[in-house]
């Protein structure tokens, strides 16, 4: 039986850190459209990877489970790459918290159940995680330890307290940060460590959908003011990632990495900060 790396999400970053973390591995990539994942399981299997594609709705825990049992009968768990999810300008309120919030803390209950000893997982956060106000301790713990399920019905996740889409979206990657430090100590005991991303601007499919959608604009001018001044590619993001999943990265586990080319620091100490 070969090791398994499980992809979920088929777009541009799921597919760079697949590239660099599965070489000698079966990959099993999953997204909620088959036709993407079998598409990108297509590019993957011409550069000599041996893969399966699959679909998954991460917002369902029982279509979650099926991937789980799939990916096991090929071989052990080895690495995990939770890179789906919706944007600000995709998706209602509800599917936001559904999917990137919901979907990614149950996602980690049950890919924690069965990752193999040695084992490593990255979730793709989001820079805009780190540019929401601070929540009370009260509200960090109960983002961090609710039971999955019991999730979506925390008072600071109702309709009259999330007051568009970017602040679910914000909610949901803080909350993304938070289980990720959670789920490392029970990761931890199955001798498997677990971390965060949180990206910037990524010259994505899903990216190209923010800057031409309503809150271009100000994509952009993050971008200009940004100490960087520009995007970041998929690559620049799977090079961390192969860093934090590969025997470098040993020491590294329940930890949230910011990589923005700067766009929170000069929002709170820059160009971008409000005055």
């Amino acid at each position: 039986m070969k090791d398994v790396t499980v992809v979920v999400g088929a777009g541009s970053i799921g597919q760079a850190i697949a590239r660099r973390v599965s070489a000698g591995r079966h990959v099993v990539l999953a997204d909620l459209r088959i036709e993407n994942a079998q598409s990108t399981a297509n590019v993957l299997a011409d550069a000599g990877f041996d893969v399966t594609a699959t679909s998954v709705d991460v917002s369902s825990r029982p279509s979650v489970q099926t991937l789980v049992r799939e990916a096991s009968a090929i071989g052990p768990i080895k690495v995990l790459v939770h890179a789906a999810g919706v944007s600000p300008s995709q998706a209602p309120i509800a599917t936001i918290l559904a999917v990137d919030l919901y979907g990614t803390a149950m996602l980690l209950e049950e890919f924690g159940a069965v990752i193999a000893p040695g084992g490593s997982g990255v979730v793709i956060a989001s820079q805009s995680g780190h540019r929401l106000p601070a929540l009370t301790p009260e509200q960090d713990a109960a983002l961090a330890t609710t039971p999955a399920d019991e999730l979506l019905q925390l008072p600071m996740l109702q309709a009259d307290a999330v007051k568009d889409t970017l602040h679910a979206y914000q909610l949901s990657k803080r909350c993304n940060a938070l289980r990720v430090r959670v789920e490392a100590v029970r990761w931890g005991e199955r001798g498997a460590r677990v971390n965060s991303i949180s990206p910037g601007i990524v010259i994505t499919p899903l990216a190209r959908d923010e800057l031409s959608g309503p809150r271009g604009e100000g994509y952009r001018n993050m971008l200009a003011k940004s100490p960087v001044g520009r995007a970041g590619t998929p690559d620049e993001i799977a090079a961390l990632a192969a860093l934090m999943m590969g025997p470098e990265g040993g020491f590294i586990t329940g930890s949230d990495f910011l990589i923005d080319g700067g766009v929170t620091a000069s929002y709170f100490y820059g160009p971008l900060a409000q005055r």
